[in-house]
């Protein structure tokens, strides 16, 4: 009778734990604490301590680790793990586009866009739903049996769950550390005299190899799948359906996962994930682009080495140590608070990085993030620098929290948070701040280009109220700038004359000036060649907008919102009166047969006639495309003083380097003196 009752317990307890694994790991909705959770575990455990023979072989408790193995056996795969094609740039990732519809003439593909976890590669097998086989990638042929690491994963299941269980079920997918663990584990190494790990990657192919799973289970290793081997038993036609299939299954799967069948919107995509690398408590390397459709793969095929239904877009990222000085927060030119981080100035990507941003207040409790702190710091792509995590095993005394403001620091009114999102706003529209900002962005190279309206005068005409509208600045007078610190009547004239020239910027210019969320330079350009006139885009119906190429729906809502608001009729109103142009100039006309046309073309370095943003868009405007990365598809490179890492890569893929003279004398015959 005791057995009996032991045995029901162990079946409940077990069920118990499996559950709340996939409320935690798949659906990341947990119902019950931590602390309840080890409490049901160690029930479980000692229970069958004391009745062994009840334990099942696929019980939660083998995830502590069981016996060390004599050592890793060789397993081959029964469909070859083959390598990813990797593009670093938009126009490879569109000939990858191009390659796939010739493959698949008249057929419609759906295009899937991942994650590229950074992590090691495994693959794991199900024989009637219970877990039996994981093995490395290893060659693509053969790999390691990891089989008794892959156990102590707390998050992936030992027993499939529901209804229609394959017979054999095998998925593909990443083994990783989140950051948050890496910190966590580094503390507890630093404490017990053992040399703390560099990076979550490095922690992951050690411990997933080692021969005792104990040692393994304290890693806090996670797995996500992202793809399919051999099965029996999977009737799903499509990417997303196995996916979801197996999530049902209590596998957890690859987060916010996407389908695209517009090219545009999927670049469009993608551009914005790696803007938002700073949210995600994991590492990633790049972002994969798959053919949705299973029948339309097996067509594809496959080269020797990789699939030709899939590639990964790379990310370059770059990463530091360096100390956090001081936190100080920025008010935007939409009121947002943004935190900034000073930091103790570090070598990143052959540039000082002294500054990073911490994005929002949700951001630094997450992280942990104190002044005083060591933290690592990271750079991708163009995004600016951020801190993925702190270094809290070198904290020598205890730091205090930060403390974000309740009240706008410029104008004291009451800071509110966004109803659905995290970031934290000053909503006043008097706010000087935000204004500020707004006229700066306004009148910088890349908007209507006012040389001499920099900072310091931005600010004084705003704080002695002399512009506190677009259509004040176009009505200043010599006489009100010569009441202003330091102005003198050669400096006015200047300005005023810079003033007059912005008039003429045109169309995109004016667009990518005015502050309309998520409007930038790109945006700016493409709607000012598709409609021509202000008057023309403020008259599209919102589809009209939305259908433009490389416009979502997003952007499409909030230009469309915006020009009908009354805040922004007042201010195209104000340029109209003031004369400024609203429609296209030949800066916004791309020549297509341009000596550039067709070529990609890669700056890196100092340059001494023309900045980054000038000698873009002269290749944009030949019709070439500006790229920020090197690779085999790269036609040449403009390399100015202390180029670095794109100019050794340019060297050893035997691509030419040009300088920026010999770029001037071959392609611009406007080259300025």
């Amino acid at each position: 009778m005791v057995h009996l009752k032991a045995a029901e317990r162990i079946e409940w307890l077990s069920d118990q734990i499996r559950q709340h694994d996939y409320y935690y790991y798949v659906l990341a909705a947990p119902t019950i604490t931590d602390l309840e959770y080890d409490r049901l575990l160690r029930e479980l455990q000692e229970l069958e301590a004391l009745y062994p023979e009840m334990a099942s072989p696929d019980s939660p408790t083998k995830r502590l680790g069981d016996r060390p193995v004599d050592g890793l056996m060789q397993v081959a795969h029964r469909i070859p793990m083959l390598s990813i094609e990797n593009t670093y740039t938009e126009q490879e990732l569109r000939d990858f586009f191009q390659r796939t519809e010739k493959l698949l003439p008249d057929e419609r593909i759906e295009w899937v866009v991942e994650l590229k976890v950074d992590g090691v590669a495994a693959s794991i097998r199900y024989d009637k739903g219970l877990l039996t086989q994981a093995v490395t990638r290893g060659n693509g042929e053969v790999g390691d049996d990891i089989t008794h690491n892959i156990r102590t994963i707390r998050g992936l299941p030992q027993r499939l769950v529901g209804e229609s269980i394959p017979e054999w079920l095998e998925v593909r997918g990443e083994v990783y550390m989140r950051n948050s663990d890496l910190v966590a584990l580094n503390e507890e190494r630093v404490k017990a005299g053992e040399p703390e790990f560099k990076n979550p990657r490095n922690v992951t192919a050690g411990s997933i190899r080692l021969l005792d799973p104990k040692l393994c289970a304290q890693r806090k290793l996670r797995f996500l799948c992202h793809g399919i081997g051999y099965c029996d038993g999977i009737q799903e036609q499509e990417h997303m359906a196995f996916l979801e299939r197996v999530r049902l299954m209590g596998i957890p799967i690859t987060p916010g996962v996407k389908v695209f069948t517009d090219k545009d919107e999927l670049i469009q995509h993608c551009n914005s994930i790696v803007e938002t690398l700073h949210e995600l408590d994991f590492e990633v390397d790049g972002i994969v682009i798959k053919v949705n459709s299973l029948e339309q793969r097996e067509t594809l095929g496959a080269t020797s080495k990789s699939p030709r239904w899939v590639i990964a877009y790379k990310i370059e990222k770059y990463e530091a140590v360096t100390r956090l000085l001081e936190i100080r927060t920025q008010i935007g030119k939409t009121g947002t608070i943004t935190p900034v981080a000073e930091l103790e100035p570090v070598q990143l990507a052959g540039t000082t990085v002294a500054r990073a941003s911490l994005h929002n207040a949700e951001e630094i409790e997450r992280k942990d993030v104190r002044v005083g702190d060591w933290v690592v710091v990271e750079k991708a792509g163009k995004i600016i620098p951020h801190i993925v995590r702190v270094e809290r095993h070198r904290r020598e005394h205890e730091l205090p929290l930060f403390q974000f403001p309740t009240h706008c620091p410029e104008c004291g009114s009451v800071l509110q948070k966004d109803p659905a999102g995290v970031y934290i706003r000053c909503v006043s529209k008097q706010c000087p701040a935000q204004w500020r900002q707004r006229l700066r962005y306004f009148a910088s190279r890349d908007c209507m280009d006012i040389e001499g309206l920099g900072e310091k005068l931005v600010n004084q005409l705003v704080d002695t109220g002399l512009v506190l509208s677009l259509g004040d600045l176009y009505r200043l007078k010599l006489d009100d700038l010569l009441q202003l610190e330091r102005m003198g009547k050669k400096s006015a004239e200047s300005l005023l004359a810079g003033i007059a020239t912005s008039k003429t910027r045109g169309l995109s210019r004016v667009l990518n000036a005015i502050s309309i969320r998520h409007v930038g330079q790109r945006v700016a350009q493409v709607l000012a060649r598709r409609f021509g006139t202000i008057d023309a885009l403020i008259a599209a119906e919102l589809t009209t907008i939305s259908s433009t190429p490389e416009i979502g729906p997003i952007i499409a809502a909030s230009v469309y919102e915006f020009l009908r608001s009354p805040e922004g009729t007042e201010l195209i109103d104000q340029l109209r009166e003031a004369g400024v142009s609203l429609a296209t100039t030949e800066e916004d006309t791309i020549d297509a047969s341009g000596l550039l046309a067709d070529k990609t073309i890669v700056v890196t370095g100092t340059l001494s006639r023309f900045s980054r943003d000038e000698i873009e868009r002269r290749i944009i405007k030949l019709g070439g495309k500006a790229a920020s990365s090197v690779s085999k598809k790269t036609h040449f490179v403009v390399a100015g003083e202390a180029a670095g890492s794109k100019l050794e890569k340019a060297q050893s893929l035997g691509i030419p380097v040009l300088t920026e003279t010999e770029f001037i004398e071959q392609f611009l015959s406007d080259s300025p003196s």
